[in-house]
């Protein structure tokens, strides 16, 4: 399988970024010896050389980069690490990004299921290079206080985050469980302030169950994250709601910020058999082509639940189930990231994340900064999610898009049952 990942966001405020660990690597060919500093700078250069998507290198002349920075003299790993975040910072990429070896050590706990802080997904704005929200975790502290997709981060602890690299912003908001932080969040044109206590956050990557319908019984699963158990985890709820004899779907991918390609690939072929679902396009135009792998688990009515924090995998699973037919999108317009970062560990402990292609659906659709828009679209304003989020009634009769998502499902449900009514042509024939 592939060793690409998928990003949703710049940094979570758990920890730091999603990846995989172990051979989440693009390819390693120096010795074992940890670099010295001068060499860990050519490393980082030469990887980006190979590998980055963009071979203008945003309009960098990338071998005179190499020069500044190889004419430099370093007396410690700590300057070599600050010449890194310089020359990555010419790429002007919000997704490529340099780890120093406790942040790495961080995301790798992460990927894990062991998270420790406020539950934030974060990017940065293209346009306003403001800190912005992408989503909340689950019943996190964020989450809890109300915080929303959107929000801007403007203040941490009292300190400005205008030019603050978002590496420094994880650190300063990330910490030990118990412990507080005080954001000041611009929602619109009224600035709000939220003091949190930091937490040891559980990820429950699927979360599932039935609801009784007058088209009768369906399955609701709830996918908060592609992570690494993710794809065994859906395929439990599949199999335990067929053995309920579900009539169909309802997939809530809302605030799902992405995850791991695999995770996603895996989950695409538990609805689907022989679709396409993706393709990344690299630097030289070489394209890979993905597809569902074996039979599904299901081929039931499909319903899948998206928003503006719904990104990256997300984005993937939700493009290839609507290209192909395969589900109802209800909801709102996604995040629109159709990029692909890879993450290669370098030899001191530290990582580079780069992004390597772009991808595109199964219809050739480029969702980068555009996003997927949903079959049926059903907004929702601020104080409505805040309430959603803050009183727990999220997929409840409360929720407008959960209950648009059941009236649409129970509409393929009948369709479904009126279409398996009609005899076939050979049985037409004889009833004649």
């Amino acid at each position: 399988m592939t060793t690409q990942k998928f990003f949703a966001r710049t940094a979570v405020l758990t920890a730091t970024t999603i990846l995989v660990t172990g051979a989440a690597s693009i390819s390693k060919s120096w010795a074992e010896p940890q670099p010295n500093p001068k060499q860990l700078v050519d490393e980082v250069w030469q990887l980006l050389d190979r590998n980055y998507v963009d071979g203008s290198f945003n309009q960098q002349d990338w071998k005179a980069v190499r020069q500044t920075y190889q004419g430099r003299s370093y007396s410690s790993r700590q300057q070599a690490y600050t010449a890194i975040q310089q020359m990555v910072a010419k790429l002007g990429d919000r997704y490529t990004e340099f780890f120093e070896p406790q942040a790495y050590n961080a995301l790798n706990t992460e990927i894990s299921g062991n998270l420790s802080g406020v539950g934030l997904q974060l990017a940065v704005d293209e346009k306003t290079k403001a800190l912005m929200v992408v989503a909340p975790l689950e019943r996190s502290p964020a989450a809890t206080a109300g915080i929303l997709p959107a929000d801007v981060i403007t203040q941490i602890n009292g300190r400005s985050t205008r030019g603050m690299n978002i590496n420094d912003a994880v650190k300063q908001i990330k910490g030990v469980a118990g412990t507080q932080v005080v954001l000041t969040i611009l929602r619109g044109s009224q600035d709000q302030t939220f003091k949190l206590t930091r937490a040891n956050i559980a990820l429950n990557p699927v979360a599932y169950r039935t609801q009784a319908t007058a088209s009768g019984k369906i399955g609701y699963i709830r996918l908060p994250e592609f992570t690494k158990t993710a794809p065994d985890e859906m395929k439990r709820a599949i199999v335990s709601l067929e053995k309920q004899d579900v009539k169909g779907y309802v997939l809530d991918l809302r605030s799902d910020p992405g995850g791991l390609l695999d995770a996603s690939l895996k989950i695409a072929s538990m609805w689907m058999e022989r679709a396409p679902i993706v393709s990344l396009v690299n630097r030289q135009a070489v394209r890979e082509r993905y597809a569902t792998e074996g039979r599904s688990l299901t081929n039931k009515p499909l319903v899948v639940l998206v928003d503006g924090g719904s990104a990256s995998a997300s984005e993937i699973l939700a493009g290839a189930l609507q290209d192909n037919g395969r589900a109802v999108l209800v909801g709102t317009r996604t995040f629109g990231k159709g990029l692909v970062q890879a993450v290669q560990p370098l030899g001191d402990g530290s990582a580079l994340k780069l992004t390597i292609a772009k991808y595109y659906t199964p219809k050739g659709r480029d969702i980068n900064r555009v996003g997927i828009t949903p079959n049926v679209v059903v907004g929702l304003t601020d104080a409505q999610k805040k309430a959603l989020v803050q009183k727990r009634q999220l997929a409840t009769p409360a929720d407008p898009q959960y209950t648009q998502a059941v009236s649409s499902l129970e509409q393929l449900i009948q369709t479904r049952a009126v279409t398996l009514a009609q005899p076939s042509g050979i049985f037409r024939a004889v009833l004649k």
